[in-house]
């Protein structure tokens, strides 16, 4: 096979492709347009390489006729080379446990101001944005607190009311068992926050368990809703939360022990990573990097947005 066919399977292999700039400027765009570059701004396909350049000039545009592989997708205006794209992007999805911005940045060769802009870049192309269907069959439905140190950090309902979850984040998880999980941030854990999320993503009429907590009563005849009292055990047969608790751990073991700490304000996109691992855990590392490099398209993220600043605020 030729270098411009090849698909690593192996980070090794995926170091030596990607080592080489012109190689990974021509794999990606073959993975955006095949055999036929099309400008990313008017999607003519009237366009003219400039090799020296690495970039393309589109004969129908009037202005900004020139355009790279990058415009339209999360890397465009990144100086950062595309083959440390492609390597950063297979160490992420990759990563059981997340990889930090730190190593991220000694892996390629970036400062790790870099690597924390470009590792969000990537999580934003990994959000799954809106369902186009919704679970079906065992559905496992439960919550967690995210945030604080991680020995307080499992669900305060085994407290007092309200006690040791100040300041931490409510994450909601719904488990298709053997399928997907999807999470979201939820305001609190009341009846009226938590039924929607179940209605929204599960099929009327699938079997959902939970656990004890008084808010998820009332989801029959809707549901077929069945309850496992964790005060007297984990599992009575097929009725168990055990499959989201799994993904519970693997996500705190990310958060805290990889990230150490992450800001509300961008936790999100940590779900959004956490997830998308999760639902192609049955896939090899080469098919898992296509996956997520076939999600890079129509998302961009500056550096202001992602602070919470503009540039007013900045020059202030």
């Amino acid at each position: 096979m030729t270098p411009e066919n090849t698909q690593p399977e192996t980070l090794v292999e995926a170091i030596q492709f990607f080592g080489n700039e012109d190689r990974a400027v021509a794999y990606l765009a073959n993975m955006r347009w095949g055999g036929e570059v099309a400008c990313p701004r008017c999607g003519s396909v009237d366009v003219r390489p400039i090799p020296t350049r690495r970039t393309w000039e589109c004969m129908d545009c009037k202005e900004k006729r020139q355009f790279s592989v990058r415009v339209g997708t999360v890397l465009e205006d990144s100086k950062i080379p595309v083959g440390k794209w492609m390597m950063a992007l297979w160490m992420i999805v990759n990563a059981k446990n997340g990889i930090s911005s730190h190593e991220l940045a000694r892996n390629i060769g970036v400062t790790q101001k870099s690597a924390w802009f470009l590792g969000h870049r990537i999580r934003l192309a990994l959000q799954t944005g809106s369902f186009d269907r919704k679970l079906m069959g065992a559905v496992e439905v439960d919550e967690t607190y995210i945030g604080g140190k991680a020995r307080n950090m499992h669900s305060g309902r085994r407290k007092a009311k309200g006690r040791g979850t100040a300041g931490k984040v409510v994450v909601m998880g719904l488990l298709a068992r053997h399928g997907e999980v999807r999470v979201t941030i939820v305001p609190d854990t009341k009846r009226s926050t938590l039924h929607p999320e179940v209605r929204k993503h599960v099929t009327e009429g699938s079997e959902v368990f939970t656990d004890a907590l008084p808010s998820y009563y009332g989801l029959s005849p809707e549901f077929t809703h069945q309850v496992i009292d964790h005060a007297e055990c984990y599992a009575k047969g097929k009725v168990h939360t055990n499959g989201i608790e799994n993904f519970w751990s693997l996500l705190k073991r990310c958060v805290h022990g990889t990230y150490i700490a992450v800001e509300p304000f961008h936790l999100f996109r940590y779900l959004d990573e956490q997830s998308f691992r999760f639902n192609t855990r049955k896939t090899t590392d080469g098919e898992r990097f296509v996956l997520g490099l076939g999600r890079i398209q129509g998302q961009h993220l500056t550096y202001d947005s992602l602070i919470g600043t503009s540039m007013e605020d900045r020059s202030a």
